[in-house]
């Protein structure tokens, strides 16, 4: 049942106009793209969670790149971020390849579900407060179809705080003071759920090397073991 609840969701998702301004902003990017991607047919919707239905690791993005997930419809394909994530996850035994360029490029995610926070692409890659709220209910629905979850992975601290605001209305009892976000925090925040935390795979953090590839290893790892 775990997999045709995902499937709905996605579904929903996917016919969302719930934020004017992001409607806006994806379709507007999809209509005027860079020179690399002209002639190339956009998903220019929101970009629903994908994944493993049995997953007991849901990691947790920001939203869509406009030119990443926005064109490709799958979180983190298509872009440099997704790059980094993807090689780290075949590492360690989550991605069944270490590259995706689109949704038929056969990757396969293993004991794993990827969403985003905001589902659409914002300007300046900054979704507003109310944005936030209003796709918070799909994060929520997410945490709710995968029955035998028991870790979350937090890509920067707003998506931390995204999904400590979806396990609160998912009916889990959250720590209070709400623990704080750093790379490699972990955090017991729910009954058999282990909140994790890493900087963003953004260029800005890989390039700068504030990111690297053994430092996100080394959460992924640390995950991996818990989970057995």
């Amino acid at each position: 049942m775990s997999g045709e609840a995902l499937s709905a969701i996605a579904r929903e998702e996917v016919s969302c106009r719930a934020c004017p301004r992001l409607v806006a902003w994806r379709e507007g990017c999809a209509a005027q793209p860079p020179r690399r991607f002209r002639g190339e047919s956009y998903w220019a919707s929101p970009v629903p969670g994908f994944g493993d239905p049995r997953a007991r690791l849901l990691i947790v993005g920001l939203a869509p790149a406009a030119h990443g997930g926005n064109r490709t419809g799958r979180v983190f394909t298509g872009d440099s971020s997704g790059d980094f994530l993807f090689a780290a996850l075949h590492r360690s035994g989550f991605a069944s390849q270490a590259l995706s360029v689109s949704r038929k490029d056969g990757l396969a995610l293993r004991g794993a579900f990827i969403a985003a926070a905001v589902r659409c692409a914002p300007p300046d890659n900054r979704p507003t407060p109310a944005e936030f709220e209003r796709c918070r209910p799909f994060l929520v629905r997410e945490m709710e179809a995968l029955p035998r979850l028991a870790a979350i992975l937090a890509l920067g601290e707003l998506a931390w705080r995204a999904s400590l605001a979806a396990l609160r209305d998912a009916g889990r009892a959250i720590p209070r003071p709400l623990p704080r976000f750093s790379h490699g925090a972990r955090v017991l925040v729910a009954a058999g759920v282990v909140l994790h935390g890493s900087y963003h795979v953004s260029r800005q953090n890989t390039n700068t090397g504030r990111l690297t590839p053994a430092m996100l290893d080394g959460v992924l790892m640390r995950i991996c073991r818990e989970l057995g």
